[in-house]
């Protein structure tokens, strides 16, 4: 049996068409060509992911959000454009092509106000979804208190990172740690930083806390404990809530301190502190002593 080689291609050849038109943004080509797709295969599953994107390209705009605008906006692009997106372009090409959508939501939303229960409404997050790190940063600089807030301080510490690296971005990642343990959690699956990642999988296997993600409080007192040379980045880290796992950290910082200047017995007095702070975090100091 012979194929025709037009017939069997022709499929192809008109989703490459629709593939073409959204490489270029270009709204209207792409409407035609689905029209195309759908007239000669109209059970083509294709269509149903290249729909929710020439949508999207159809729906763009300038004017400026509310607040319910811009959260309804950043839902559609989040769970029916970016899933759709997956499906027909590679998973690099796909985030490199959905950055000026997220980039001109970020634009719209420039003039909200941050509000906690509607974090997601704000320019920042966008920014990140956009790799405009510059952007981000100065966005959340406008928010008042910034660093005692979970969610900016979130935004922060990863624009921090994108444009400066890991050493700039320590002391934060550890005042995020102290405020928040699941959004650092879920930051540092977002960074994949490798060296972050060596010294999570040390702590999560050695580290005898409680055994959920509350136990990532105590990981900058930990990481002391494996990296002692940290220790001047650290110290930038800001006041928090002052809480146990941030007196830990305070605690191992004048501990590395005391040992560099041999002040034996504020030593004893002062490893005594860390024992009644964490057992766990003490007997991870002690290891290496």
């Amino acid at each position: 049996m012979q194929l025709d080689i037009f017939n069997d291609s022709r499929d192809v050849m008109l989703r490459n068409d629709v593939l073409s038109a959204l490489q270029r943004y270009d709204a209207a080509g792409a409407r035609r060509a689905l029209q195309a797709l759908v007239n000669e295969y109209p059970d083509d599953v294709a269509q149903v992911y290249f729909g929710s994107i020439v949508n999207a390209l159809e729906g763009r705009s300038t004017v400026p959000f509310d607040r319910h605008d811009a959260l309804q906006a950043r839902q559609s692009l989040s769970h029916e454009v970016q899933p759709a997106v997956a499906h027909v372009f590679p998973r690099q090409t796909g985030a490199a092509w959905l950055a000026p959508l997220w980039a001109e939501l970020a634009g719209r939303a420039a003039a909200l106000p941050f509000r906690p229960h509607h974090a997601d409404a704000h320019a920042a997050p966008l920014f990140l979804l956009a790799a405009r790190w510059a952007e981000a940063s100065d966005a959340i600089s406008h928010i008042a208190s910034w660093r005692r807030i979970p969610a900016p301080l979130c935004w922060m510490t990863e624009a921090r990172y994108r444009l400066d690296g890991l050493d700039a971005a320590w002391p934060l990642l550890v005042e995020l740690a102290w405020l928040s343990p699941s959004r650092f959690d879920q930051l540092l699956s977002r960074l994949g930083d490798s060296s972050i990642k060596t010294l999570r999988r040390v702590f999560d296997t050695s580290f005898d806390g409680a055994g959920d993600v509350g136990d990532l409080a105590w990981f900058p007192a930990w990481v002391l404990t494996e990296k002692a040379g940290l220790a001047p980045l650290f110290k930038q880290a800001e006041p928090s809530r002052r809480n146990p796992p941030e007196r830990a950290a305070k605690t191992m910082l004048e501990l590395l301190s005391l040992e560099r200047q041999g002040r034996h017995q504020e030593l004893l007095e002062t490893r005594r502190e860390l024992q009644a702070l964490n057992a766990a975090l003490y007997a991870a100091y002690m290891k290496t002593r």
